[in-house]
């Protein structure tokens, strides 16, 4: 299963290897489309491949984190 998501990321998450950990802990797949870091915010669009309840359980997991996670259909512009 894929999922698309646009996640925004609090100032004191943005040099954390949050995807990475998400990635490794819940065994999913991700796929960076786009992203923007700056000192102050960091946004990124991931396609997030794997098991219907690890991409819910590492969705969960971000969130609690702090990070704001949207979901989004359709294509995503490059």
């Amino acid at each position: 299963m894929k999922r698309r998501v646009k996640l925004t990321f609090p100032q004191n998450l943005i040099k954390e290897p949050v995807i990475f950990t998400m990635a490794k802990t819940f065994d999913v797949l991700p796929n960076i489309r786009r992203a923007r870091v700056t000192d102050t915010v960091g946004e990124m669009i991931l396609e997030l491949e794997g098991e219907e309840e690890n991409l819910e359980k590492g969705i969960v997991s971000l969130r609690e984190q702090g990070i704001e996670v949207e979901l989004i259909e359709g294509d995503v512009i490059q």
